[in-house]
């Protein structure tokens, strides 16, 4: 049975479907948007962001035409700063809290953007504001090179440290090369800001190499002063119903990847159904309109309300003209070789259980069928628990590692930090996890020298 697909885009119109959804301000604009700020006392936009950027201190800068400077306040608290720039939600995280929001008819300050002017520049000048501390002797290992691991890397690099990250797929990156959307952040840029961490020295990433199967964590505790796990989550749940395996049914994850590695590659049906309703499954649905989809459906049991993506992902997702299908939820997967469409019923919401969640139910009766000619499942991603359930006497919660306040797990040599112990969260917070990690991890082995004096 052929399948019903939409065209291929030509380079040019993918270049403009994919272009940047945040541009960069000319220096003009820099000037006059730094100009506007307050440089708060206590500025709440430093509270609001998790690496804790002196914001008006970087803006102040802009200001006075000190970027360099500006960057390197962003970039010694943030070394994705330039990455964060363009991908955070900070509409909900800095800009959020700007004091402007209070001021009636004032715009908040564009400090993504701002950021982005800084971080640019400085990359654009290829100047290397940091410098690597003697070598110390101590080596750490570190699992992922996704935004945790490598912020864990550079920040250990960056004390003396030699470390060896360990990644199993062919390039670094994580969720920035894999699990974004191209109009977010380009492989250009992020392979150029791996470069950059990695100039300082000491950091050896060994590509291709698998933990439990190249590998396994007793080596690397057993080889290391500290081993850092930053290898995030794993794939998309099954959707566990009938017709799943019919080709035309995609796991988020691996579809955005796809994506990222050969934009022309997947073949994208005209009519798609997204299910899930999180930050991965919007991007999954944006893409899939982006890439010539006549009609894409974001399928999702609860309400609007309670959706797990954040307003600006859901912004994104109506500009680009998705249907959401609010208390739906898909019971069969149709189709004879290739999916043809999707059985859904209609769902309503009990009373709130101890937590003030409220569980979905089916309406009987409601039944109804979605012709569609592509799936995407996009229902989360697992935690990696068969590889921690290896590490004896680790501590795991939902599924999660569990941390203390210096990111140590109930394993002493072992930390942890990222989505493998948040569940999923934004870059932003794998950087701030990350360097936090190396602190912690740092602060125990010099206890550990200065006992055995």
């Amino acid at each position: 049975m052929q399948r019903n697909l939409a065209g291929k885009l030509s380079e040019a119109e993918y270049a403009k479907n994919f272009a940047d959804i945040k541009p960069p301000l000319s220096l003009d604009a820099a000037l006059a948007e730094a100009n506007r700020c307050l440089y708060s006392y206590d500025a709440p936009c430093i509270t609001a962001c998790p690496t804790s950027i002196d914001i008006p201190s970087f803006i102040k800068k802009i200001a006075t035409e000190n970027f360099k400077g500006s960057a390197r306040v962003i970039l010694e608290s943030n070394i994705m700063g330039g990455t964060c720039a363009r991908v955070c939600p900070v509409d909900i995280l800095c800009e959020g809290a700007c004091v402007y929001n209070g001021i009636p008819e004032a715009a908040p300050i564009d400090i993504g953007r701002l950021q982005r002017f800084a971080t640019d520049w400085l990359f654009d000048k290829d100047i290397q504001l940091f410098e690597r501390q003697p070598e110390n002797g101590k080596k750490d290992a570190v699992v992922g090179a996704g935004p945790s691991g490598l912020s864990c890397a550079h920040r250990l690099a960056m004390l003396g440290y030699s470390v060896t990250v360990y990644e199993g797929k062919e390039k670094a990156g994580g969720l920035n090369l894999y699990g974004l959307a191209a109009y977010k952040v380009d492989n250009e840029f992020v392979g150029e800001e791996i470069d950059y961490i990695t100039q300082i020295g000491g950091i050896d990433i060994k590509y291709g190499t698998w933990i439990g199967k190249d590998i396994t964590i007793d080596q690397l505790l057993a080889d290391n002063d500290a081993v850092f796990l930053g290898m995030g989550l794993g794939m998309t749940p099954k959707l566990n119903v009938p017709g799943e395996d019919l080709e035309g049914v995609h796991d988020a994850i691996e579809f955005i990847e796809e994506l990222r590695v050969d934009p022309f590659a997947p073949a994208i049906g005209k009519t798609v159904a997204v299910v899930g309703a999180g930050n991965t499954a919007i991007d999954a649905a944006t893409q899939a309109k982006r890439l010539g989809a006549e009609k894409v459906y974001v399928i999702y049991r609860r309400t609007a309300k309670e959706m797990p993506a954040n307003e600006y992902e859901y912004g994104l997702a109506l500009d680009d003209a998705c249907e959401f299908l609010w208390q739906t939820h898909p019971v069969r997967v149709l189709g004879d070789g290739h999916v043809t469409g999707l059985e859904c019923v209609r769902m309503a919401l009990g009373e709130p259980d101890d937590s003030g969640r409220r569980s979905p139910y089916v309406v009987e009766g409601s039944e109804f069928l979605l012709p569609v000619d592509m799936v995407i499942k996009s229902l989360g991603q697992k935690a990696y628990e068969g590889m921690l359930a290896d590490i004896q006497g680790l501590q795991t919660k939902w599924g999660r590692v569990v941390v203390n306040e210096d990111f140590q797990t109930t394993v002493p040599k072992l930390f942890a930090g990222g989505d493998c112990i948040n569940g999923g969260k934004e870059t932003v917070n794998g950087v701030a996890d990350g360097r936090n990690a190396a602190i912690g991890i740092h602060k125990m082995i010099q206890a550990k020298s200065e006992a055995t004096v």
